[in-house]
């Protein structure tokens, strides 16, 4: 779940529309997960990877806070592993308690696998936040007639260009020295409110707050200098 386009997005925003809820099998294990750390699971996805040899749990929460709260440390990317494990067990366990799967006797080793519903034996656990890409999604949803139509109201001879991307939106003037002189003034103050005006009809989940929306300044100076006027080096 990274982009509005994923499946896995477009599913859990259903959950968070109230069209649809979570898959049944996995309520268990999310009452579980949010009794024990604290956080609110909005959506559980199960797959498959290594030519579907491994379980992988997308563990689905509103915030990007609460996904961080499962790395190793604050602010690094490695998810905790004691974390991982007690989640991982969690969702045999509640699967067997539940009769979708079978728990393993003493022999069943000697015995030829099931093919069951979930694998559950050496799950990939890993985590993904809502709110990132619902921002995204409303930012991108802006139709680009709209902020043309901006530009040329503004009619300002030192903006340059409005470029959107993901879930930020900068306002390019021509010189690094025009940016500096923009950056705390009243002008800027009003082309975030410009554009904000424009933005809140997409913003379905309220995520963007009026008082505390910006855009970012940049030049084409810039642009030009340190990315050869390409689009594609500059978001990378």
């Amino acid at each position: 779940m990274i982009l509005p386009s994923d499946k896995e997005y477009k599913a859990t925003k259903q959950i968070m529309l109230g069209k649809t809820t979570m898959n049944a099998d996995f309520r268990q294990l999310a009452d579980f997960i949010d009794q024990k750390f604290g956080v609110k699971t909005i959506n559980i996805i199960y797959d498959t990877i290594d030519k579907e040899k491994r379980p992988r749990l997308n563990i689905c929460f509103e915030f990007e806070r609460e996904k961080q709260s499962f790395n190793e440390n604050s602010g690094h990317f490695n998810f905790d592993s004691k974390k991982q494990k007690i989640i991982a067990d969690k969702f045999k366990q509640t699967l067997i308690e539940q009769n979708i799967v079978k728990g393993k006797g003493l022999f069943d080793f000697l015995t030829k696998p099931q093919n069951e519903k979930y694998k559950t034996d050496n799950v990939w656990v890993y985590y993904s936040a809502f709110e990132p890409i619902a921002r995204i999604e409303a930012n991108e949803s802006v139709p680009q007639d709209k902020v043309v139509q901006i530009k040329k109201e503004l009619d300002n001879e030192e903006l340059w260009e409005i470029s959107r991307a993901f879930s930020g939106t900068t306002f390019f003037l021509y010189t690094d020295e025009q940016v500096k002189r923009y950056e705390n003034s009243e002008t800027r103050k009003v082309w975030s409110e410009k554009y904000f005006d424009i933005l809140e009809p997409y913003n379905e989940f309220g995520y963007f707050k009026r008082e505390k929306f910006n855009i970012y300044l940049d030049s084409k100076e810039n642009f030009d200098n340190n990315y050869e006027s390409n689009w594609y080096y500059y978001y990378k």
